[in-house]
């Protein structure tokens, strides 16, 4: 599990949407969603992991109250991307039994909570690797074209908003936690060009099935996570530098690929939706943004408790999540998600 969060779509999104606007094709179809925890809607309900939370206190917040599987209080930024394009205001998940292929067709959700771009990572929990939800989407466009016709499934598939947001795992689930796997294998600059690796090839493969507007997004301060502070006993529970460091570093080699690929493929409307910034600045001034907690996160002790750990201590959760920044020790809160969703909503001009 994690939070790959921050991978704030909505900046770069708004700019496409800007640009679609100037030429009279002022549209977004769909919102199609791949990735892990940070934007899965609830697919790993229908997994046999652990790594779910479709029990309380999730979903608190949300619409009616349900624990849908979303690892929040609340939505995703899936779900409020969705919204501001006049769309449904949740993104289903392709895996629910509940939805069918008229419900995806305007927006679709493929990820995994504690996915990874490296298959290792989602074998840790059992989880959902990338290429799997790559296969899914295929099913997906199959599925489409059937439904609506190969025509008007292709316009859709073309002009749709696609939104990727995963990585946070292959470090503090796989890298720096499984003994004697990736850490003695590679260094992390070497796991770091494993990855990018991954990443580029992944997104050739969407451009050659037809996908031409993705919003990609690098890996947030990990090291500021309430989980990661935890355990920075030699630091006193501050953020662990190291792992921030090896975001940024990640972060700068995953936006030279967006720009690689941006002149290489035409047609190809990449970009890199980088959250480490913003969200280190909530982290660091919470009480700007209207919040009073940055350091746990509001279930339990807010200190290690994430997923089934949630349930367990569920009576020491805080009663009111939009004083903190974080829901569980890995991942944020909705009233975080929305704050940073409408802080590029307002300040969308200087990217037009």
């Amino acid at each position: 599990m994690e939070m790959e969060t921050m991978h704030i779509l909505l900046l770069f999104i708004i700019q496409i949407l800007v640009q679609g606007s100037k030429t009279g094709a002022n549209k977004v179809p769909a919102i199609i969603v791949f990735g892990d925890s940070s934007v899965d809607t609830g697919n790993n309900n229908y997994l046999p992991t652990i790594a779910k939370c479709n029990f309380e206190p999730y979903g608190r917040d949300f619409p009616g109250g349900t624990p849908t599987g979303r690892f929040c209080n609340g939505r995703l930024p899936p779900d409020f991307l969705s919204e501001s394009f006049g769309l449904k205001p949740t993104i289903p998940a392709y895996l629910d039994p509940m939805y069918n292929i008229s419900d995806f067709a305007s927006g679709v959700c493929f990820a995994s909570a504690a996915t990874g771009y490296d298959n290792a990572t989602a074998d840790v929990l059992k989880v959902i690797p990338l290429w799997k939800e790559l296969e899914y989407y295929k099913e997906y466009q199959d599925k489409l074209k059937a439904y609506l016709g190969v025509e008007k499934a292709n316009e859709i598939l073309s002009e749709a908003l696609y939104t990727i947001s995963i990585g946070t795992n292959d470090f503090i689930e796989n890298y720096y936690t499984i003994p004697g796997g990736r850490s003695s294998q590679f260094t992390v600059e070497q796991y770091q060009d494993f990855l990018i690796g991954i990443a580029e090839d992944f997104l050739k493969q969407l451009y050659h099935l037809g996908v031409r507007k993705i919003s990609f997004t690098g890996i947030a301060p990990m090291g500021c996570l309430p989980a990661m502070r935890t355990t920075n006993f030699m630091d006193n529970h501050g953020c662990n530098e190291e792992y921030n460091n090896v975001a940024l570093q990640f972060n700068g080699k995953l936006s030279k690929v967006v720009s690689k690929l941006n002149r290489e493929l035409a047609g190809f409307k990449l970009v890199f939706a980088d959250g480490y910034s913003i969200l280190l600045e909530i982290i660091r001034n919470p009480f700007k943004f209207g919040f009073e907690v940055a350091d746990v996160g509001c279930c339990g002790t807010g200190t290690f408790e994430a997923g089934i750990l949630c349930n367990l201590e569920g009576p020491f959760t805080c009663t009111d999540a939009t004083k903190f920044v974080f829901w569980d020790s890995i991942h944020p809160t909705e009233k975080t998600y929305k704050i940073i969703s409408d802080y590029f909503l307002m300040h969308s001009k200087e990217f037009r």
